[in-house]
């Protein structure tokens, strides 16, 4: 009886230990410290990377527009991380590879979206699971690979 009890004790701390929830950290580590001795029109893209690392990604459209990127997460059991903190370092440059300018954001820049449905909506003929599972019988050994079984 004494070992029953143990063992449940044990295995409520074991389930309640995942209800705690998990901290993590994702992307850059920005310290302010050095962000602040950046000098626009002094530094360039080399000292911008000795000081701060690699940007977390760069702008698609334009090479001279580095992002760091800094999040601090809590999750708890099985659902979804919850941003506890979040730091947007955007750092232009020049034609020249200079700085020229610097901006910070933090997580109140956040997007919450809600898709629809979790689908997409597209063009043409909606398929079904039949179509999907037998959609393709008579269609691999066709001649015109069309399929049409009853020629």
């Amino acid at each position: 009886m004494k070992a029953a009890k143990i063992a449940t004790a044990l295995l409520s701390a074991a389930l309640l230990a995942g209800c705690v929830g998990t901290r993590d950290h994702r992307g850059s580590v920005i310290d302010t410290e050095l962000v602040s001795s950046i000098q626009i029109g002094v530094d360039n893209k080399e000292a911008v990377e000795r000081l701060l690392g690699r940007p977390t990604f760069t702008s698609e459209f334009d090479e001279n527009e580095w992002y760091y990127v800094s999040q601090d997460t809590k999750t708890v059991a099985f659902t979804r991380p919850r941003v506890l903190d979040q730091t947007v370092l955007h750092i232009t440059f020049d034609q020249a590879g200079n700085v020229a300018s610097i901006q910070q954001t933090d997580e109140q820049l956040i997007a919450r979206i809600n898709p629809v449905n979790d689908r997409t909506p597209t063009l043409g003929r909606k398929r079904t699971l039949w179509d999907d599972i037998f959609g393709n019988i008579g269609v691999v050994n066709s001649p015109s690979g069309q399929g049409n079984p009853g020629q």
